[in-house]
């Protein structure tokens, strides 16, 4: 019995799942897993998207129903962005006797967590962090970069 291997893909594929090999450098500079929703400790993963311009690295993060007071933003080992809250969206509570929710949906974690290893070049002295509407927005600044090494040619006598 034989079997087709499609080697447009499916073998490429199979060795990238084996081996976790990232796809683009993106992932080896910001790992991530967005089909994971939990990690191994129970903590729910935060969905983000990352923005890269000349001269900042832009994290959006959705955090329905969490204020800022509920986030925790940290550097840690010098150069990983960790994004963590253990506070709970709050939900209005039935004034009225006898009110109650028929559906509740919109379950929020009770903690989330995300950690990003930030590259060479980030600013870890220069985060900015602001949450609105629903969204986390945390900016990590450039660092210039280092200036080329001079070329002196040197006489021989």
């Amino acid at each position: 019995m034989s079997r087709a291997v499609d080697f447009n893909g499916g073998l490429a594929s199979a060795v990238n799942h084996i081996f976790h090999f990232p796809d683009t450098i993106e992932k080896v500079m910001f790992p991530s897993r967005p089909h994971e929703t939990r990690d191994n400790k129970g903590n729910s993963i935060i969905p983000v998207d990352i923005l890269e311009t000349p001269k900042e690295y832009v994290f959006y993060m959705d955090v329905p129903g969490l204020s800022k007071s509920d986030i925790q933003v940290t550097i840690e080992d010098e150069n990983t962005l960790v994004v963590r809250s253990g506070g709970k969206r709050k939900r209005d509570e039935g004034e009225e006797e006898g009110c109650k929710y028929l559906r509740l949906e919109r379950r929020a974690p009770q903690k989330l967590l995300r950690k990003f290893r930030l590259p060479d070049n980030a600013n870890v002295s220069a985060v900015t962090a602001k949450c609105e509407n629903g969204v986390l927005t945390l900016v990590v600044e450039k660092l210039p970069p280092p200036p080329k090494p001079k070329t002196v040619e040197v006489a021989i006598s």
